[in-house]
């Protein structure tokens, strides 16, 4: 698969980056294999890789042992075997109309939800004179895609009709958990339960699939019963924990991939009581020096983390001073001696954390969200810079990808300064 972009020398940082480490990825791909209890591993790489870049992540995840690779769209699918990727690959989100007949001459695994697009595929299949690999989703309680309990044996009888044609082959019998990152909720066991009864039916009435899969994320570390045939690794493939309630990434023994730093742009000095961004919902408490970071929610920079996430910057972590704009923010670096903080420097919004920098996890407390949105929604005017912590770090920047990525969360804002919490519209 043509994938890793060529080594090419970088500038120093320019206005910013977000660094994707292919070493960890791969490291991750190992450490959730060793959990998956004997199951094959699908590394999901939807959204660009969740943020870190298709190709070069779906790349790292095969040399690690990923058997299968896991997409939303059909163009992700396509991109990916246009790339020359030949593996198992599955795509499950699809509307009508789509690129059927290109993703089953692809041989895509395709996911099938419900009856309109099992005689899409079927047609399809006709047109192209080959076999359709399809996979049937079971709606197990989720209550997304999937096949409801009652449609399940028409959805299962039909596929067995194409089956008899010959224009279908039914691969996999699927479904996914919705509070698998909640342990002892009680969906879990009735979703099991729910998935077993589809299972057997299915298996009754002849199919005989070549992988059945239910795991997450979540439920691969935590849920070795529901580990079936293949586990659907997505958010902790990129060193991510699924959620708070399962711990941090270190306690699964996972590396986060992505570090997002920026070039600071401006440092100056300004009085006591100066407001800060839009609004002036943030004052200084005193004479200091600020600090203009050169991204912002254009970038994928959460807005909700204004006055709250934190960055790395001249040595400690500062709270962000007022509101996050369109294009940059702003951080008051109180305390701090004139010269410590310059323009050019970097300012690390998050990272693995082992350097003192936030990680994701803290940025996604401080605004609210999940690690996955911090991660996934880096913007495209952010390149992404590919290094390889397993091969001596060296580095590579992928020219055609552009993005953008914030980062922590948490120290208090200085004494004496005010912060209010209103929504104003500005960027």
């Amino acid at each position: 698969m043509n994938s890793q972009p060529e080594p090419q020398v970088t500038a120093p940082l320019a206005r910013a980056r977000a660094e994707v480490d292919l070493g960890a990825l791969r490291a991750n791909v190992r450490t959730l294999k060793a959990r998956a209890s004997g199951a094959e591993l699908m590394a999901v790489v939807k959204a660009d890789a969740y943020g870190h870049g298709l190709l070069p992540c779906a790349a790292a995840a095969r040399e690690a042992g990923a058997t299968w690779l896991g997409t939303a769209t059909p163009q992700e699918a396509l991109d990916l075997r246009a790339a020359g990727d030949t593996g198992r690959l599955m795509c499950w989100l699809w509307t009508p109309g789509g690129p059927w007949r290109q993703a089953i001459e692809a041989e895509v695994d395709l996911g099938v939800s419900g009856m309109w697009a099992l005689e899409e595929i079927v047609a399809a299949a006709r047109a192209s004179g080959r076999t359709a690999r399809v996979q049937l989703k079971a709606d197990t309680g989720l209550g997304r895609g999937g096949c409801q309990p009652a449609d399940w044996p028409g959805l299962v009888g039909r596929a067995r009709e194409a089956e008899a044609e010959g224009t279908v082959r039914v691969t996999g019998l699927w479904s996914h958990f919705a509070c698998a990152d909640e342990p002892g909720h009680p969906s879990i066991a009735l979703q099991l339960d729910a998935f077993g009864e589809a299972l057997a039916y299915a298996e009754r009435a002849g199919i005989r699939p070549e992988v059945r899969h239910l795991a997450n994320s979540p439920a691969t570390l935590t849920l070795p019963r529901s580990h079936f045939d293949l586990v659907r690794t997505g958010v902790s493939l990129y060193g991510l924990c699924p959620s708070p309630e399962l711990g941090t990434s270190a306690d699964w023994g996972l590396r986060p991939v992505m570090r997002l730093a920026a070039s600071v742009a401006l440092v100056k000095a300004v009085p006591a009581g100066h407001g800060v961004s839009y609004g002036h919902q943030y004052r200084t408490a005193e004479p200091t020096q600020l600090a203009l970071v050169p991204v912002g929610y254009a970038d994928g920079v959460p807005r909700h983390a204004s006055g709250r996430a934190q960055v790395l910057v001249g040595g400690g972590r500062r709270v962000i001073a007022g509101r996050v704009a369109m294009d940059q923010f702003v951080v008051d670096l109180a305390g701090e001696p004139a010269g410590t903080v310059a323009a050019g420097d970097e300012a690390v919004l998050f990272g693995p954390g082992d350097q003192g920098e936030p990680t994701a996890e803290d940025w996604a407390e401080a605004a609210g969200t999940i690690g996955y949105e911090i991660v996934t929604r880096v913007g495209s005017r952010v390149p992404r810079v590919y290094r390889d912590s397993e091969a001596g770090d060296a580095t590579a920047a992928d020219p055609a990808r552009r993005s953008t990525r914030p980062g922590g969360a948490g120290a208090p804002v200085p004494e004496g300064a005010s912060i209010q919490q209103s929504a104003g519209a500005q960027g």
